[in-house]
């Protein structure tokens, strides 16, 4: 469990970073008028039928990978927060990395 939490923890230190540095597109209006590179999309499990269609097709159309999140709101600290993108490599590489590590174990 400690793990878990530790995994939880360093992801929301990741985001938080990407979230300052201006690396992230925060909500599905920004994100279908952001047309510049993505490298990853993050959406929250809680998120409603229609979004979710919505993300899956401008992953889709983007060829973005879109990965699901348990309380992405909390993980950010941005109340209501469903949907994120991130436009940066380095971020998205090791926000990847977290999430596959965090789900294996």
């Amino acid at each position: 469990m400690k793990k878990l939490e530790k995994k939880l923890s360093e992801l929301k230190g990741i985001l938080g970073l990407a979230h300052k540095a201006g690396a992230l597109i925060i909500g599905s209006d920004n994100l279908k008028g952001y047309e510049k590179k993505l490298y990853l999309l993050l959406i929250d499990n809680t998120a409603g039928k229609s979004l979710m269609r919505e993300m899956e097709f401008l992953a889709k159309k983007r060829a973005v990978e879109l990965l699901k999140l348990d309380s992405l709101n909390e993980i950010l600290s941005i109340e209501n927060c469903k949907v994120v993108g991130i436009k940066n490599k380095g971020f998205s590489d090791t926000i990847r990395e977290k999430i596959e590590t965090k789900t294996e174990k």
